[in-house]
């Protein structure tokens, strides 16, 4: 008589994480999940009583790993500051390393979420910066509240990077890679914060009159508040001030609607290494001036990056093979500029930096809601170039 696993739950669970974290809320089934881990629908329902408790379960998963590994560090009261620091940032990197696989779906799937369970999971996350912010703060009692948030979300920011890839490197050198990122990025002297007052610079421009372009505008706002598969081409429609057949009429369908949002940012982003290189007679001089551009970039369609970094795999398989080509040249093109600067990494660990400081442009600019002030701006170029030379700059 065959017995059921103790630790069954435990691995539907691990199953529905990785599924759920490669494909996506939308693109995994139940009936997947239980197959993978060789059980029936039904026998899988006495565990989880459907898909989206299996989903919030895996979206907690990280959060709660973190939760449990800082409180078991409450630093004693004559503890260095430094050594504080590093065993808590050691704490999250390497339960972030252990749920490298399935960490992402915090990031980007958690929207599918309820509200309520969206905002626990703030709160955890809250939670979890307050703690590092208070080891930050013990080194630079000089900040903000302010401060301290920013830079505890710039470092789990880093750290969390190494979900959005799967490039290998050995845990040890990948730990510390992780903490000395982190290390620079905290010791950052950051630029004064502009006065609450000060209005948020808005670009300036004539009013889009093409529907192609409207309908392209209109559907990365709807793609970035929502997701992708929450959209409807009525819904674009509709918000652009067309019908659904005149959708039809520019794009034959809302995957190619989001094929032309991937276009357009890759374009971008070209054009940011293009102009960087052009203008540049070093690798120091072309590293200022593309996380210069790339910044201001970010701020300005920071819907569109989102999108961009987000939906890859909703995307049509012949449109996902060249445009994951087209990441990555773009971020070996910046690798290659941090590997001329600091010759004692590897190439894979320079690509690691870019998916880092990349990654912290969008957390960081959310935290500031993007609003375009020269601090800000330049708040998160003084991190960006922290994490990729290695330095407080």
């Amino acid at each position: 008589m065959r017995r059921r696993p103790k630790n069954r739950k435990a691995q539907i669970a691990a199953v529905a994480a990785e599924a759920f974290s490669e494909r996506g809320y939308h693109g995994v089934s139940v009936d997947e999940i239980a197959t993978a881990v060789g059980i029936s629908g039904p026998a899988l329902y006495r565990h989880f009583p459907n898909k989206y408790a299996l989903f919030r379960h895996a979206v907690n998963e990280l959060t709660d790993a973190l939760e449990s590994a800082l409180a078991d560090l409450d630093a004693g009261s004559g503890e260095d500051p430094d050594d504080e620091l590093d065993r808590r940032l050691l704490a999250v990197i390497r339960t972030t390393i252990e749920n490298r696989r399935t960490g992402g779906l915090y990031r980007w799937e958690r929207r599918y979420l309820s509200g309520e369970d969206r905002a626990q999971i703030r709160e955890k996350m809250a939670a979890i910066n307050r703690r590092l912010g208070h080891s930050i703060a013990r080194l630079r009692p000089d900040l903000t509240d302010a401060d301290y948030v920013l830079l505890g979300t710039a470092v789990l920011s880093i750290i969390g990077s190494i979900t959005t890839h799967r490039a290998p490197l050995s845990n040890r050198r990948l730990q510390q890679l992780l903490l000395g990122a982190s290390r620079a990025v905290v010791a950052v002297p950051l630029a004064p914060a502009e006065h609450e007052h000060e209005p948020t610079p808005r670009a300036q421009g004539l009013a889009v009159s093409n529907k192609r372009e409207v309908l392209l505008h209109e559907a990365v706002l709807l793609f970035d508040a929502r997701g992708y598969h929450e959209v409807s081409i009525e819904e674009i429609g509709a918000a652009s001030g067309i019908n659904a057949s005149g959708v039809y009429r520019h794009f034959p369908s809302k995957a190619e609607l989001l094929a032309a949002a991937f276009h357009r940012a890759a374009d971008r982003l070209a054009m940011i290494v293009g102009t960087a290189l052009s203008e540049s007679s070093t690798p120091a001089e072309a590293v200022d001036a593309l996380t210069d551009v790339y910044v201001r970039v970010a701020f300005e369609h920071s819907e569109l990056m989102s999108v961009y970094f987000a939906e890859i795999g909703n995307l049509p398989a012949h449109h996902r093979s060249d445009l994951r080509n087209i990441q990555r040249l773009n971020i070996e093109d910046w690798a290659g500029l941090v590997g001329e600067l600091r010759t004692e990494l590897s190439p894979v660990e320079c690509r690691f930096l870019v998916h880092a400081a990349l990654n912290l442009v969008l957390d960081v600019g959310n935290v500031m809601h993007f609003r375009a002030t020269e601090s800000n701006r330049l708040r998160v170029r003084q991190m960006m170039r922290a994490v990729l030379l290695g330095t407080a700059v």
